[in-house]
Formats: structure tokens, sequence, C-alpha cells
């Protein structure tokens, strides 16, 4: 396991994309795994922990979504600009290769049968709530965060650390068309106000 891997406690797990990043969506069915790309994806609940994410009815992840009742969420870095545009430009419905062209890195975590896409800041295995009207009118999908675990040299101790880590570890936020922003700067507010 990498060293910098920490668990996340579930309590905290909100954190991890309540700033409204990019997100890597995974999901394994019969050995097949597929890896997408969603613009959005929001915390909802916080005991137990639950979020938020769109799949269209396009995608092979959420048929496996659908199929395995798991999937994991991951929140890519601006290092893997490149690679987010790739997994949400194709489909594994046409290109059954795609995440080799996509030079997509998977991995897993003892106790959980689902693949994870190395390189990440953050990554929250989730159960998937089934709501078949949600997920066929709205393509929304509800999932209860089980485990969690983030990379330590951006995320520890419950926080976003992005001012401290190096710049490539900034989280990425779809415009449109191919274009992404960068997390910016930590600005706070005067707590000394009455």
């Amino acid at each position: 396991m990498d060293k910098h891997l920490a668990p996340v406690a579930l309590e905290k797990t909100h954190r991890l994309i309540n700033h409204g990043p990019t997100v890597l969506v995974s999901a394994r069915h019969n050995g097949m795994d597929d890896v997408m790309a969603a613009a959005w994806a929001c915390a909802l609940d916080f005991n137990p922990p639950k979020l938020s994410v769109v799949l269209d009815k396009s995608s092979k992840t959420r048929e496996l979504v659908e199929q395995s009742g798991l999937f994991a969420i991951q929140v890519p870095t601006v290092a893997q600009l490149e690679l987010v545009h790739e997994v949400g430009s194709r489909s594994l419905f046409s290109e059954p290769d795609k995440l080799k062209k996509s030079k997509v890195e998977l991995f897993e975590l003892e106790n959980f049968a689902i693949p994870l896409v190395a390189g990440c800041s953050a990554w929250l295995v989730c159960k998937l709530i089934p709501e078949p009207h949600n997920q066929q009118a709205h393509d929304l999908f509800i999932g209860e965060v089980i485990a969690a675990w983030s990379d330590t040299r951006v995320f520890k101790d419950g926080h976003w650390h992005f001012e401290n880590a190096d710049p490539a570890w900034r989280s990425l936020h779809y415009i449109a068309g191919g274009n992404f922003y960068a997390i910016g700067d930590l600005f706070s507010v005067d707590k000394t106000l009455p």
C-alpha cells in the first residue's frame, strides 16, 4: 500500500468532494472495469455519509454500477488532466480497450473488490442506494459512502491542504469544451467577529 494513503473518517468524507471537483467514477461487474469522468457529484448527507452523482445512460460505468451495486468516486489532480479528459471522452461500449488507451492505472484496497484509480488525491467507495425513478428520469445516483481514503500529501486531519501541496495536486473543475480550472488560493474569514 502507498505510504501516503490514509483512511478518512466517515464523518469527514463530505469534505473530500464538497469543493465541487470533477470526479472519476469507477465500477466493476463480472470482471469488467470502467472509469468515467463526472462533473456533477455532490455530498448529500452526513450520517450515514451519502453523495450523489449524475451518470448518463450512455456510459458503461452506469451499467456496471446498476449491476454491481457498488462504485467508487475519486478526486483526480491537475497532474491527471489528460487522463480525466480521455476517460470522459471515450466509451467502453465502442472502445473495449478504453482504459488502456487512456493510460488508467487501477488498484484495489483490501476488503474492497472495486477498481480504484491510482494517482488521485481521494477515493470514496459507495454502496448504491437504488432510486429507480431518479436514476431513469434524472440519471441521478445516490451512494452511501462505506469507506474513504486520501493522499496525505494534500488531505490530512480531515482537511484539504492545497495551499501547502505541489500545484499538481490541486483538484480539477470542469467548465466546458475540454476546459478545466484548478482549485484556487485559500482565503479565510476573520473568526474574531462577534
